[in-house]
């Protein structure tokens, strides 16, 4: 992309009151984006004329490192992110885990608890845990703030045990997929399912969230439904699917895919209405006839040869081995 119109963009957003940024180690070149917008930028940040974003990142380490984790490849990855992003302290670490049957997660929770007391992160996130095994990690003393996690009018899974144990520790749910790619857009409304191969994996892993919803003919029930209550308070199919999950318990904010700095006047539609008792009914009404997705929270995307699973990437981190001696 070019990078000139990306800064661009950013500036937009950040004029517009959008002023925090979630990424990912394991995000080719984000980091790096977001770091030399910042470089670029510090003396507007110190004069007040731009906000300083608030820039979230994660810590996923690679699968095949799990068995053997060690307190040296979680401290190489959190450098690493600090020099991409140019930046004295991580404003969040969001943690990763693939595969809950190898132990250690609780101990590399850890491991980001001695960062931020060295001053290297300033919060400590999860991301696509279940509660369960989130459930460990907060006994165990770590001062969890997030879990980042798929919730959608689409994918209900958090609504109960997640919900509760946010509840209960008082941390915040930070979702994605509530657009579910570019799915829940007019683009999609009246038209046939779309053919394979889709145009990229996030469009192949919400397709198959809809199949596990009920069909294409029940998820364009859906899209009639939020069309309807869209057009009664002056938004776009996407503005009411958010507006839909900002409201559930738990929620603390819902990440959106703005590629460009174009859908900055639609978004901000989303912190001007409120969904009505009959807006809720007629998007309930078709959710209640869904038949998935089930289980925990990202446990369908946990099993690797299965659909969900066997389009994941487990090997982005690329850290040198020897730094995990």
């Amino acid at each position: 992309m070019d990078e000139e119109k990306a800064h661009r963009d950013i500036r937009r957003m950040l004029d517009a009151g959008f002023t925090t940024f979630d990424c990912a180690d394991i995000y080719t070149g984000v980091e790096e984006l977001l770091g030399r917008f910042v470089a670029l930028n510090r003396d507007s940040f110190r004069s007040g004329e731009l906000p300083r974003p608030e820039i979230h990142t994660k810590y996923v380490p690679d699968l095949e490192v799990l068995p053997q984790l060690k307190r040296s490849y979680t401290q190489a990855v959190i450098e690493r992110s600090l020099q991409r992003l140019r930046v004295d302290a991580l404003d969040l670490v969001q943690f990763h885990w693939w595969d809950f049957d190898v132990p250690g997660y609780v101990e590399a929770a850890g491991h980001l608890v001695e960062a931020r007391k060295a001053g290297k992160i300033r919060h400590i996130g999860v991301t696509n845990f279940d509660a369960p095994h989130l459930r460990e990690i907060l006994e165990a003393g770590v001062p969890i703030v997030c879990n980042q996690i798929q919730y959608s009018v689409l994918d209900q899974r958090p609504r109960e045990a997640m919900a509760a144990l946010a509840e209960e520790y008082g941390f915040g749910l930070l979702c994605y997929g509530a657009v579910a790619g570019g799915f829940l857009t007019e683009r999609y409304l009246g038209r046939p399912a779309p053919e394979s191969p889709l145009e990229n994996r996030s469009l192949t892993k919400y397709a198959l969230i809809i199949d596990e919803f009920g069909g294409w003919v029940l998820f364009q029930e859906l899209l009639e439904a939020l069309h309807g209550v869209g057009r009664r308070n002056g938004v776009g199919i996407a503005e009411a699917a958010i507006r839909y999950v900002l409201r559930k318990p738990g929620v603390a904010g819902v990440i959106v895919g703005a590629r460009h700095g174009g859908h900055v006047d639609r978004l901000r539609r989303i912190g001007r209405f409120e969904l009505s008792k009959k807006d809720l009914e007629e998007i309930d009404s078709v959710i209640a006839r869904a038949s998935g997705p089930t289980g925990p929270v990202f446990g369908l995307e946990r099993e690797r040869e299965g659909r969900h699973g066997s389009i994941m990437k487990y090997d982005l981190n690329r850290i040198d081995q020897s730094e995990n001696s």
